[in-house]
């Protein structure tokens, strides 16, 4: 199973590119959804959480009240290495499940934090959406209705620019239209199936 990676900075068209490969069949394991999933009403990490943080970080329904869990981890390096050593291991496990079942060519894990969590290496190829960083905060803004304050606040806690494309294998510059950058993953999709046509030719 080849798995390919892909992940970008708040606002750079991550998901319009694996919506891209989606409309060419391709499976996509988004750690986003899956980090979502693990934290439902009745799960076991849901109660750890409870449990470690007091009843008032729920709902009112039982729910993860998420604002209020962001806001401790914001601001308590402590309680946020705390909630990565409880989360991270439980989310690994159910996106391995789900590479594991994929039956497309090829398999999408599509996580903003893809580099910084270190899930690269569950992945054959990283391929990073890039973009100029005001053209980031411009589409984050718009598209959450967010003061540019809470965006910047969002993308310190990402890696930088440059580091996030000094350690991808390849880079699509999603600056333009829809239409260019959904022309930009046609391409790259194609000369993926070429490479694992032949990888697989050799072996």
């Amino acid at each position: 199973m080849f798995v390919l990676g892909v992940t970008g900075g708040i606002g750079s068209g991550k998901t319009a590119a694996t919506n891209r490969f989606a409309f060419h069949g391709i499976n996509i394991v988004d750690a986003d959804s899956i980090a979502y999933q693990v934290v439902e009403i009745g799960s076991p990490a849901l109660k750890q959480i409870a449990t470690h943080f007091g009843q008032s970080i729920l709902l009112a329904n039982g729910a993860l009240n998420r604002k209020a869990l962001r806001e401790i981890v914001f601001n308590s390096t402590e309680e946020k290495e705390w909630l990565e050593n409880c989360l991270h291991p439980v989310i690994r496990q159910h996106i391995l499940e789900a590479i594991n079942s994929s039956k497309s060519p090829y398999t999408i894990l599509s996580a903003p934090l893809l580099l910084e969590n270190n899930l690269e290496f569950l992945t054959n190829m990283v391929l990073a959406i890039d973009c100029p960083e005001a053209i980031q905060i411009d589409r984050a803004c718009r598209r959450d209705n967010s003061p540019i304050t809470s965006i910047q606040k969002i993308m310190q806690q990402q890696l930088s620019r440059r580091e996030r494309l000094a350690r991808a294998d390849s880079v699509i510059i999603n600056d333009g239209s829809i239409e260019n950058l959904n022309e930009a993953i046609d391409q790259f999709h194609v000369s993926l199936l070429e490479k694992i046509s032949y990888q697989g030719s050799e072996a």
